[in-house]
């Protein structure tokens, strides 16, 4: 393969294919090659791309969640390079998020799928709250706090907080483990009753407990219901 995509026959260059075949044709590399533009010498920017997917277990999801300045630093990438596919991540993430927000909230998967792009890059605990109408339709999803890599910090009072001045009906608990196995700790167990305990004073019940985690080969999904669990 060239080391120039101009050098390249023109049906196989990737502006040219996804112009006459729409996006879905290109293949991730190709498309990250758009965003990138230019590659180094001795390697085109598909070339780079395919680089960047290799180091991270082909997994968009994993690029995504790498460091805007640790991305920036890597031969070829730089800084403009590397907020062109910050940006096109952040607008796949709020793409998703909008989907969630026509629809209501009735299975632990989709209140899953509303927050698992929020959570994809964190590299620490995240504690969000999904806030919802009469309906069960998302109104919007807050965070609380952001912990350290094994704990995070929540107060009742600013789990509620939001959900009050956005007059939500109900709510539902999210956070992310950072370490990828989404099993609920005791210490995540007793800070989901503890804020169901505060829900029932300002009349606002908790719904659900999710935590976010990574799809494994002993795990059907990436998450947990506390709620499916029986644990609440």
């Amino acid at each position: 393969m060239s080391s120039l995509i101009r050098e390249m026959p023109a049906d196989d260059r990737p502006r040219e294919r996804l112009w006459k075949h729409g996006p879905a044709s290109l293949k991730s590399e190709e498309l990250m090659a758009i965003l990138l533009r230019t590659g180094v010498k001795g390697k085109s920017a598909i070339q780079l791309a395919a680089e960047i997917l290799r180091d991270h277990g082909q997994s968009l999801n994993a690029v995504a969640r790498v460091q805007l300045v640790t991305l920036a630093k890597r031969k070829g990438v730089g800084q403009a390079k590397a907020i062109q596919l910050a940006a096109a991540f952040e607008l796949a993430r709020r793409i998703a998020v909008e989907e969630h927000h026509r629809l209501p909230i009735n299975e632990p998967a989709q209140a899953a799928a509303c927050v698992r792009e929020e959570f994809r890059s964190a590299d620490r605990e995240v504690f969000r709250v999904l806030l919802l109408d009469t309906k069960n339709r998302l109104l919007g999803i807050t965070q609380v706090s952001v912990g350290t890599v094994n704990a995070s910090l929540v107060e009742p009072r600013e789990v509620f907080k939001d959900a009050i001045a956005h007059s939500a009906t109900s709510v539902i608990l999210a956070h992310n483990h950072p370490s990828g196995d989404p099993t609920p700790s005791s210490e995540d167990v007793a800070v989901t009753k503890r804020l169901i305990k505060a829900g029932e004073i300002v009349g606002i019940p908790v719904h659900d407990h999710i935590i976010i985690g990574q799809r494994s080969a002993g795990r059907q999904t990436d998450y947990c219901s506390l709620r499916e669990l029986g644990l609440i």
